[in-house]
């Protein structure tokens, strides 16, 4: 069966990119890439595709913003630098997707919001009606208010959620690798990417190992527990290189780039 010739259909389409993939290893946001992958998103509205945009990088803006070197480490520390990151990060996405006549509409979660039932199904509602506004909804986890009780964590896992409340077709997540590999490439220079895998299992799980940037806090660890969280919605998922956006015109075209994570009853 073409796997990827199906992907030509998907329609409601969540886009999550990482911190690592939006600022330069100094934590500077990288302007360039932010725009390239707005025209892209604005050219797959012009098709016809509902799109969704999950972005880090609220907590590393406010670092750089604030002068700072490191990622705070205490929970006031990292609630100030996302308070103030936020802010700067919606008004960077406001002013490129305004280019394109295009509204943006900021959506924080925390864990609560997705469990409570209540909660769930207004934040639903609230991404129903922003879609059918013909509005990007951009979202992060609201850092600015979230504890041990209510944290999500990583915007991996966070956008496999949002994935489910939004009953969406696809997830692309955009990292800083090439897929999802036998080995660790970045430790094994003869790791072979997996193009397509059908099923997680332990062997899977054990591959993902873990990794993150020093201003990032996911690794492919936290990319498979997204999967499996989309999987149980059957939603197929893919892991792709973000260094150039437009890889998404070629993904949604059927090519064979990255790892596609086909939901169970997709195969």
């Amino acid at each position: 069966m073409n796997y990827r010739e199906k992907l030509r259909s998907k329609k409601r389409i969540v886009i999550k990119i990482g911190t690592s993939s939006l600022t330069f290893p100094n934590g500077r946001m990288n302007f360039a890439r932010i725009e390239q992958l707005v025209n892209v998103i604005a050219t797959l509205k012009r098709q016809g595709k509902q799109v969704v945009l999950v972005s880090s990088g609220s907590i590393a803006v406010g670092v750089s913003k604030l002068g700072q070197k490191k990622r705070p480490v205490s929970i006031p520390d990292k609630q100030a630098a996302a308070a103030i990151g936020q802010a700067v990060l919606a008004k960077i996405y406001r002013k490129f997707f305004g280019i394109h006549a295009i509204h943006v509409g900021q959506v924080l979660l925390t864990y609560d919001v997705i469990t409570d039932a209540m909660k769930h199904k207004n934040a639903e509602n609230t991404f129903a009606k922003l879609l059918e506004f013909g509005a990007v909804p951009i979202v992060n986890e609201n850092d600015t208010v979230a504890t041990d009780e209510i944290v999500v964590g990583d915007n991996d896992r966070l956008s496999a959620m949002v994935a489910s409340i939004c009953k969406a077709d696809l997830l692309i997540m955009l990292s800083d690798i090439d897929g999802f590999f036998d080995s660790d490439p970045r430790k094994n220079p003869e790791a072979k990417r997996i193009p397509i895998v059908t099923h997680i299992d332990s062997d899977v799980e054990a591959k993902a190992g873990d990794a993150g940037s020093s201003f990032g806090t996911g690794g492919m660890s936290t990319k498979i527990t997204a999967v499996q969280i989309c999987h149980a919605d059957n939603i197929d998922t893919i892991i792709a290189n973000a260094e150039d956006p437009h890889i998404l015109y070629n993904i949604l075209n059927g090519d064979d780039l990255g790892t596609l994570f086909v939901a169970p009853a997709n195969v």
